[in-house]
């Protein structure tokens, strides 16, 4: 069964954060946090997006984000190839392909969002096949591990200024 034929829905764990005024809609699927550190850029980037009108929706599972969008409009997304493909499996390889079937779900939308990849921790090989099928579906950019939140940043301005000419998208209407 695809992500997109689950009939789940909309996800308890997927919690907008969110200010007043939210324009634009950001998809954020992450891997959990390292146990070491105090607060990952996946963490950071909601609380300084939101005075600027982004409201964030943070998932952590293919399955989250297949009923997100079915839900909610997304306007940019940052999608973590590591990202499980339901989070009540146990760790396994059949389980670590949410990353990459939410990026196919993302590219058959009928206005698939700007999408930035997080790439694996893999090796040269795979990463060269990663970086050939997320830019086959579309991907505006790719991040390697780990990820400086300056960079998620400077990515996030650079689509708001190419594929929305500066301003905010409109929240109205819904995702396929």
């Amino acid at each position: 069964m695809s992500l997109r034929d689950r009939p789940n829905p909309a996800p308890a764990s997927a919690r907008p954060h969110s200010g007043p005024g939210a324009r634009l809609n950001l998809l954020l699927s992450a891997r959990g946090n390292v146990a070491w550190r105090d607060e990952s850029w996946a963490d950071s980037l909601p609380r300084l997006l939101e005075p600027m009108g982004v409201r964030t929706w943070r998932v952590s599972s293919g399955a989250e984000a297949a009923s997100l969008i079915r839900q909610t409009p997304v306007h940019i997304a940052l999608v973590d190839l590591s990202l499980p493909l339901d989070s009540s499996e146990g760790a396994s390889p059949a389980n670590d392909e949410g990353g990459p079937r939410l990026l196919e779900l993302l590219s058959r939308l009928e206005t698939p969002p700007p999408t930035v990849v997080v790439k694996r921790e893999r090796t040269q090989r795979e990463d060269a096949r990663t970086l050939a099928s997320a830019l086959q579906a579309g991907a505006y950019a790719v991040l390697e591990r780990p990820v400086r939140l300056e960079t998620a940043l400077e990515v996030m301005r650079r689509i708001l200024c190419r594929h929305y000419s500066g301003q905010w998208p409109s929240c109205e209407g819904t995702a396929n």
